[in-house]
């Protein structure tokens, strides 16, 4: 009798994997874990829509409860696993309960990146849950001196959450420029020029000396002697894999749970994806990388179920991230650093994208900007070439008469 497929962690990769076991013909038990009291939910609307909707906000469930009864999904929330015991394939939750595998996928995702100074500190937080996202809402009031430490995405996205719901904010980075990770300069710089021309303060080339709460606020030092008060200061400098269980249990580990093409781990039986996981990317060589990002997890959660049940499909997805700040969208398709050469297309009303070309001439990414969705098509065509690792004409990329469909037929 078949022990059945458990995925720990639910996750946008966990949920997916779980529905799309089904989608792939997979009839056995199927067994859903969350630490969180809700059915599973989207995670990029809690630093936007959550914060900004007139309306009292709900999660953004990825499923009903009709949905999970009717795939025969056993999703059990409000649950932790305390350990994975690999040599009898079981997984036992902290309240006693153990669960049979044939098959187990890790899809624990990552956490807020902690910074000591503000340990302790009842007005400095940290963005992760929906819980979180409410909590937070309610000190983005009008007028409230609002904090964010880290020029990220999450710290830029609730930066202007905050001004839209009219409080203060002060964004203070340590290093020269926001959105160092994977974000091209000349693109960050037009970020940086709509926050300031939306009254936030940039501090960059600034570190953080101590913290220190006061009855009502926060006080924080920085690294030129001055001293900034805040209501709430949102700490966003990153994240950090849930990797714990995957260590105890024995699997390896370094900067996430260490995956082959396939996503398996070092035992053949356990899986990994997502946020969680590092993985090699065939089309970079096989470099190894940690996403966190939306569609990855939506992505790998997909391949991971196909591949439980003996698919062996290896990752050749491209990297794809986004972020919508005001009324700009930004995109991102490859990874910018593997190239020496930008060239820059314009597409009018303030929108162009960058693509990055590497020593031979290969398309190796593409970062866009502008108004809305007004660089989705593009970044997409651009997507798909650099999947095909073409080798486009240079002048033609720059041409904004030239279509990227033509180059891609090409």
């Amino acid at each position: 009798m078949a022990k059945g497929m458990v995925i720990i962690g639910a996750g946008e990769c966990g949920a997916r994997a779980a529905f799309a076991l089904r989608e792939n013909g997979y009839e056995g038990p199927v067994t859903l874990i969350g630490t969180e009291k809700h059915l599973p939910y989207e995670r990029p609307p809690l630093s936007k829509e959550s914060m900004v909707s007139e309306d009292h906000p709900l999660p953004r469930t990825i499923a009903g409860e009709d949905q999970f009864s009717e795939k025969c999904i056993d999703f059990i929330g409000k649950s932790t696993v305390s350990a994975i015991n690999r040599s009898v394939k079981s997984v036992a939750l902290e309240d006693g309960r153990q669960i049979d595998y044939d098959r187990l996928l890790l899809a624990t995702g990552a956490v807020p990146r902690a910074l000591p100074l503000a340990a302790g500190s009842k007005h400095c937080v940290t963005l992760r849950s929906f819980e979180d996202a409410l909590a937070i809402r309610a000190r983005f009031q009008r007028d409230a001196q609002i904090i964010i430490v880290g020029g990220g995405f999450i710290g830029l996205e609730l930066a202007a959450s905050a001004r839209k719901r009219g409080a203060k904010v002060t964004i203070i980075e340590a290093q020269p420029r926001i959105m160092m990770r994977g974000v091209p300069e000349e693109i960050a710089q037009v970020i940086d020029t709509r926050h300031r021309n939306e009254g936030v303060a940039i501090r960059c080339n600034t570190g953080i000396v101590s913290i220190a709460d006061n009855a009502d606020n926060v006080s924080i030092t920085l690294s030129n002697g001055d001293v900034v008060a805040a209501d709430l200061a949102v700490i966003g400098i990153g994240a950090t894999p849930v990797t714990a269980l995957a260590e105890a249990a024995g699997l390896e580990t370094g900067n996430g749970i260490v995956v082959n093409d396939w996503l398996q781990t070092n035992d053949p039986d356990i899986f990994a994806a997502g946020d969680c996981c590092i993985f090699p990317l065939a089309i970079y060589g096989g470099r190894r990388v940690r996403l966190e990002a939306w569609r990855n997890a939506q992505e790998q959660g997909a391949l991971a179920a196909r591949n439980m049940i003996g698919s062996l499909e290896p990752h050749q997805a491209v990297p794809w991230f986004w972020s919508d700040q005001y009324d700009l969208g930004l995109q991102v398709a490859g990874l910018a650093d593997e190239g020496n050469q930008t060239i820059r297309r314009d597409l009018g009303d303030g929108a162009f994208i960058l693509f990055h070309l590497a020593d031979d001439g290969r398309l190796v990414a593409a970062s866009g900007i502008g108004p809305g969705n007004a660089v989705a098509k593009d970044i997409r065509l651009a997507e798909m070439l650099i999947a095909r690792t073409a080798r486009p004409d240079p002048i033609k990329l720059a041409a904004s008469d030239v279509k990227l469909k033509s180059l891609l037929a090409a």
